[in-house]
């Protein structure tokens, strides 16, 4: 620990610079040793130092944690806020290739697109070698497959728009701006996130009651589209979106009770009142 003078005053304490060791996570080999890092520096900083020394590990890829088996930590937690000597110790584990979100979207709509064509076109190994079943569809069908092929946005809205009225689009939408805007209006660097809290938009208001209202107005349009369609699949479909935005918010609930010791007691992760 340094001590600087102050004018008129006494001493005031400032950090020197860290030493960082970066183990294996599983064996607790050592894979790195930086010297002089800086205190304000971020975990962002120590992963791109990191890759320096090993490019195969780019930093999406890396997973960079105080405990072998803990959370990772993210990219914007300063070193010296972390709680640790002057010594650092943080553990890596390789997360494996990642994929961007631009390929998550792309394999997205790319897939139910090559499915939908397979019945299109009448395949044998579906329909088998029957000429009544393997013929030339209704000319409806052609120009659902034109839109679906060349406007697939289109098809989804028209969905969504006339199947349930878009309500829960609109909440979605709306509160997917408002954490947007919360992360911009937050401090660089900042080691914690900011409570999400109404704002002037009613479709915001969910967050008297529930932490993810994102996932609660998604969960509502599935419910509703399932309602409308009365389709099996698509009800297997809702109850597996249900399962895994449950999972997902109950993980970000307790993130926000962990973090704030303020944070309101009444709400949710995502059914208001129940769950």
């Amino acid at each position: 620990m340094k001590l600087t003078k102050l004018s008129g005053a006494g001493l005031k304490p400032t950090r020197s610079p860290f030493l960082v060791e970066i183990l294996d996570w599983k064996t607790k080999q050592q894979l790195c040793f930086f010297e002089k890092v800086e205190p304000h520096a971020t975990i962002s900083d120590i992963r791109l130092m990191f890759h320096k020394l090993y490019p195969q590990w780019y930093p999406s890829r890396q997973s960079i944690r105080l405990d072998p088996k803990g959370k990772s930590l993210r990219d914007g937690e300063i070193l010296q806020l972390l709680l640790v000597g002057m010594t650092a110790t943080l553990y890596f584990k390789d997360l494996g290739p990642q994929v961007g979100w631009t390929m998550v979207f792309l394999i997205e709509y790319t897939g139910p697109l090559f499915i939908y064509f397979v019945f299109y076109f009448r395949m044998p190994f579906i329909y088998g070698l029957d000429d009544r079943f393997t013929s030339s569809q209704h000319p409806v069908v052609k120009i659902v497959s034109i839109t679906g092929d060349l406007l697939p946005g289109l098809l989804i809205i028209s969905i969504t728009l006339f199947t349930h009225h878009p309500t829960c689009e609109a909440g979605n939408f709306s509160i997917h701006v408002a954490l947007s805007n919360l992360r911009r209006d937050g401090k660089i660097g900042s080691k914690t996130n900011k409570i999400p809290y109404p704002t002037k938009n009613p479709f915001t208001w969910l967050f008297y009651f529930v932490s993810c209202p994102n996932y609660t107005y998604e969960l509502g349009t599935w419910i509703g589209f399932t309602i409308m369609t009365q389709c099996v699949p698509v009800g297997l479909f809702t109850l597996l979106c249900f399962i895994q935005m449950t999972i997902w918010a109950k993980d970000k609930h307790c993130t926000y009770i962990r973090e704030f010791k303020d944070y309101p007691s009444l709400r949710m992760s995502i059914i208001p009142f129940l769950l």
